[in-house]
């Protein structure tokens, strides 16, 4: 990271398959941590997907040269990154191989100018592929949250994100079950679409405390479309974010393996470079 650039907290938003809303939930943690008044940021890592600058509502493109480049801002001043900031055409499709985008990733990480930032939220691409591989390895997560949805077969998939976070020593700070159930609003009751919830039955196999379950409503969506997420009610995910705020992983290291002979007591250390962030 560069030296006009200092982010403390650096949480991912993952899922084990694409379709569970993981960037809209992405948005409403970033616009939660912004209400509470966190300085915060949203890399978005969905390189061949990118979702963020559209459910901000931005436009405009990302300006630098060749040594940095400057986020763009959000209306209540989240700054944000994304392949989409700097496409001529957000249309344009990309087509490049696994280390082209994580390279990518790893520019967004170095070279953008993020200033003082208190939580970055980073919305990594579904599954377990190149790019998710290179955000576990080369930034410094203090933990993720996991987006999934009610569906058995959904539910097998978030275990193999819980064991690939476990794999990588990262973490895992809390299950988001989006489209959860529908409130009917003409009756009032509520139904289970997608099935039966198995949220609780997961964290409690692998120790994971804060879950929240978010109902499927249609007006996420839409402002979602319209580019209007920070006028969305986000109290659904206030006990996570403030979750993420507490998260704190001891192995993290900033973009760089640990030196030969680390102990993990950065007081003691003294090994010169050592890109620790403890």
């Amino acid at each position: 990271m560069n030296s006009q650039s200092n982010v403390k907290k650096v949480i991912g938003v993952v899922s084990g398959k694409g379709g569970v809303g993981k960037s809209s939930v992405t948005s409403m943690l970033a616009v939660t941590a912004q209400r509470k008044g966190y300085k915060t940021a949203v890399l978005d890592a969905d390189i061949t997907g990118p979702s963020i600058p559209k459910a901000f509502g931005l436009t405009q493109k990302a300006l630098g040269n060749e040594e940095a480049i400057l986020p763009v801002l959000t209306n209540t001043g989240i700054k944000t990154i994304s392949v989409n900031s700097l496409l001529e055409d957000d249309t344009d499709p990309v087509v490049w191989r696994g280390p082209v985008l994580s390279g990518v990733v790893e520019q967004f990480w170095n070279d953008v100018i993020w200033g003082d930032i208190d939580v970055m939220f980073v919305d990594m691409p579904p599954g377990t592929g190149d790019v998710a591989l290179t955000v576990f390895q080369s930034l410094p997560l203090d933990g993720i949250v996991i987006v999934t949805s009610p569906q058995e077969l959904v539910s097998m998939i978030v275990e193999k994100a819980v064991k690939m976070a476990n794999m990588m020593n990262v973490p895992v700070v809390g299950l988001v079950e989006n489209m959860s159930y529908f409130v009917c609003p003409d009756c009032g009751k509520q139904h289970n679409i997608f099935g039966e919830s198995h949220i609780e039955e997961i964290a409690a196999k692998y120790g994971i405390t804060d879950i929240a379950k978010l109902p499927m409503e249609p007006k996420v969506a839409a402002a979602c479309d319209q580019g209007l997420v920070e006028t969305l009610d986000t109290t659904g995910l206030l006990q996570m974010a403030e979750a993420c705020m507490k998260a704190d992983n001891p192995n993290k290291h900033d973009g760089m393996p640990k030196p030969k002979g680390c102990t993990g007591s950065c007081s003691s250390c003294g090994v010169e470079g050592c890109g620790s962030r403890q």
